[in-house]
């Protein structure tokens, strides 16, 4: 039996029901990217809220979802899901930060743009930039974060060289200070992600002012140079 507009109706007493066709209610079938990308997306901001122990198969399968068989079948394991997740948010940040590094520009703006291309991932990104400082995946063990800052730190121990050598400072210190000024920045980057103010630029101006005047040169309302 079926009313006016073809659809078949089910009738319940005085109540027609009408059941929309079969071809209305199928969902489009994701690719195999897109379902990956989407698990991705899914597990990031799991990982982020509850870390990687408290966070599990079921949960991340609910959410997407889809059986755990999906999840197995693209990453092997709850653990192959998070490096991967790791290694998106690790390369995303690297990347930005050597983008900001490879201008031509004075030693004192590329440290201002490599400050604010840090605060800007933790501004847009803030859940992957949580990720990286959380549980280290197996592919690094030693912490996602630490090994980012080591590469930055190599990037900024080259920038220093040329700086430490007109001002006859010795090129072996060159690494030490590129550790404590990145490691400066980190820090700072880590208290503004939950604080988020004053807004990124003050932050940046600042975190230069100390880099670059020390204490006793401190300017009372710094400025950024690469605005000038």
């Amino acid at each position: 039996m079926s009313n006016s507009t073809g659809l078949p109706r089910q009738s319940t007493g005085s109540r027609v029901i009408n059941h929309p066709p079969a071809a209305q209610v199928v969902r489009a079938r994701m690719t195999g990217s897109q379902r990956r990308s989407q698990l991705i997306e899914i597990g990031r901001g799991l990982f982020a809220a509850r870390g990687l122990d408290a966070t599990t198969i079921d949960e991340i399968a609910a959410a997407a979802g889809v059986s755990k068989p999906v999840i197995y079948e693209h990453f092997g394991s709850k653990e192959g899901l998070y490096t991967q997740v790791v290694e998106f948010e690790f390369r995303i940040l690297l990347d930005a930060i050597n983008e900001s590094l490879a201008a031509e520009a004075k030693p004192r703006v590329l440290v201002e743009q490599a400050a604010l291309a840090l605060l800007g991932y933790i501004e847009e990104r803030s859940d992957g930039f949580r990720i990286l400082m959380r549980d280290a995946p197996p592919s690094q063990p030693e912490g996602a974060f630490s090994t980012l800052l080591s590469h930055v730190a190599d990037r900024v121990e080259d920038l220093l060289a040329d700086e430490f050598a007109r001002r006859g400072f010795s090129a072996a210190d060159g690494a030490m200070y590129a550790q404590m000024l990145v490691g400066m920045v980190a820090m700072t980057g880590q208290w503004w992600l939950d604080h988020r103010e004053p807004d990124k630029r003050a932050v940046a101006a600042h975190l230069v002012n100390l880099a670059w005047n020390g204490l006793t040169g401190l300017q009372k309302e710094p400025e950024l140079r690469s605005e000038g």
